[in-house]
């Protein structure tokens, strides 16, 4: 029996809910929906909202929602052994058919097993019968390296869901239990079956990886080539999110910098548009639910009609971060009322943001900020990076002048620096890169931190460097993290684990990569050969070893 308290918070979410679907299960394939973090933070991801909504829109299935439980909330579901269920039905997860895992950030990997451990499901996939539902997970995380929790799940999806997933459900309301579903969907490109598969390690690294049957040897991600002839929208709309009751929508997929350091440049390649008739009758649409509307796209000022779109009436726009440019600087005057614009320059120096390839100049940069505050925006957010590689005193030191920069072009407005430590991820080319050591980023935290707290309208916020070094281990982890997620099911301290696990988190973390060993996400087919991106990170390294020639004899 569910707690009281329980069922009326979620009774009280669900009652600020416009847009909520309800269906009847019977003759459906019931889906629970799962995101691992708390309704807050789940229900502000339009990836989410979206594989909701498209698979709701079949007559044919049923999908609910349930996330993580507030920490507040969590002795209370203990106390009262109350299993987690969805919110729709109130039925617990391990009644459905399905349930899937939307997976957007690596850090969220432990709450995964916490949530499987609520709803007495067992963890590893050999564990499962077929009384259990089939698990499946999918998202940006899953498509770039689904290994530290591929023992987890059954099914992986590769790359973009949306024409994937009715191919999958098809063969799920087709097939005669879990062989055989396993048997039809193992050649539906962009699926990936863990259980298929069999790796070895040698010395720590991983010696073989071997495919069993017909599954192939490289999973080819999956993506959709038009975005304007799908309907991947959002549905719900509610005030308990970060965008407090915003419709948010497409404008444009991938991003054509490819920085660098960037896994998102390389994940959603190539650059797709949605098409201006077709994102307008979508804004239009919108105006039923919410006058407000927020257009997601990594670089809005490479979207050719922003201008026209940011002109509808009745709209009030939300965009996300902008790109250092004289255009970014002139859409703010579209974006009347806003309190709060991003840029991110990554970097304080030429030098490193050449490494990363991050290609905007300190003019770009100065005076974007410049013509931002001039247009009365109370905050400008910068977004900068620590223990990027090469990264030196003289690039942090490079923070702080860049900042103070900023603030003697104009008085006008406050600057807030949010400052995370570099993590090497996937497919890009600082992937075999490792990272910095702690005792070091620790320094150069406190160093921008304390030259800055003297300068007036300036703010300096910055990651937990812990939970960074976490999420590198979970970002280039192999299947051997999966030990240390369940040790963490109970217990946040993922050190600790790592310990209980005997798995040595600094070859993670601080081991050099070679291009002739074998990555965990090697398996993935991203489009792009490993030689290229090699040939990408040489450039970045010989680019930074360059300039520090170019500085000696200027010396």
């Amino acid at each position: 029996m569910a707690s009281r308290k329980i069922l009326k918070k979620i009774a009280s979410l669900l009652a600020a809910e416009k847009g909520t679907i309800h269906k009847e299960p019977g003759g459906k394939v019931n889906v629970c929906l799962v995101y691992p973090n708390t309704y807050h933070i789940g229900m502000s991801s339009l990836g989410f909202q979206g594989i909701y909504t498209l698979l709701n829109e079949r007559h044919d299935v049923v999908c609910e929602r349930a996330f993580l439980p507030d920490e507040g909330d969590r002795e209370e579901y203990i106390r009262t052994g109350t299993e987690i269920f969805s919110m729709e039905s109130g039925r617990p997860l391990n009644r459905f058919q399905i349930v899937a895992f939307s997976v957007s950030f690596e850090n969220d990997y432990p709450h995964i097993p916490a949530i499987l451990a609520m709803s007495k499901i067992p963890f590893r996939r050999e564990e499962r019968s077929g009384n259990h539902p089939l698990l499946v997970v999918g998202g940006v995380c899953a498509s770039f390296n689904p290994e530290p929790i591929a023992d987890f799940f059954d099914v992986c999806f590769i790359g973009e869901a949306e024409e994937t997933l009715p191919e999958f459900i098809e063969a799920f309301r087709h097939s005669d239990g879990r062989e055989d579903l396993l048997a039809r969907v193992d050649g539906i490109e962009g699926l990936y079956l863990p259980g298929l598969y069999t790796v070895s390690y040698s010395d720590g690294r991983i010696a073989d990886r071997t495919a069993s049957g017909s599954a192939p040897e490289r999973v080819k991600r999956r993506f959709v080539r038009d975005i304007s002839s799908h309907s991947f929208r959002q549905s719900i709309i509610t005030p308990e999110t970060e965008f407090s009751s915003m419709y948010l929508l497409e404008a444009m997929r991938g991003c054509p910098w490819s920085c660098r350091f960037c896994v998102a440049g390389s994940v959603y390649k190539p650059v797709r548009k949605k098409d201006p008739a077709t994102l307008t009758r979508e804004i239009r649409d919108s105006r039923s639910v919410t006058a407000r509307v927020g257009l997601i796209g990594p670089s809005l000022t490479d979207y050719p009609p922003i201008r026209d779109v940011l002109c509808i009436d009745g709209v009030d726009f939300s965009i996300t971060s902008l790109r250092a440019s004289p255009l970014s600087a002139e859409l703010i005057g579209f974006l009347k009322g806003h309190r709060s614009v991003s840029i991110a320059p990554e970097s304080g120096t030429e030098r490193l943001r050449r490494v990363i390839d991050k290609r905007i100049t300190e003019e770009d940069i100065l005076e974007t900020s410049r013509l931002i505050l001039s247009a009365g925006v109370d905050n400008l957010r910068l977004y900068f990076m620590v223990g990027l590689p090469t990264e030196d005193e003289q690039d942090i030191e490079g923070i702080i002048t860049l900042v103070r920069k900023i603030r003697d072009g104009t008085p006008r407005g406050n600057i807030v620096l949010t400052l995370s430590t570099f993590v090497p991820k996937p497919f890009t080319p600082f992937q075999w890169h490792p990272m910095e050591k702690a005792e070091v980023v620790k320094r150069r935290l406190h160093t921008i931190k304390k030259a800055l707290i003297p300068v007036k309208g300036v703010k300096v916020f910055h990651d937990v460097p812990k939970y960074a070094y976490m999420q590198g281990l979970f970002a280039r982890g192999d299947r051997r993290v999966s030990r240390v997620l369940e040790g963490m099911a109970d217990n946040h301290d993922w050190q600790n684990a790592c310990k209980k696990a005997g798995l040595n988190a600094d070859f993670y973390l601080f081991t050099q990569r070679e291009l002739g060993e074998i990555l965990p996400w090697d398996f993935i087919d991203n489009g792009i050969s490993k030689d290229r991106i090699w040939s990408e990170y040489q450039k970045a390294i010989a680019g930074g070893r360059g300039w520090e020639t170019i500085r000696s004899s200027k010396g």
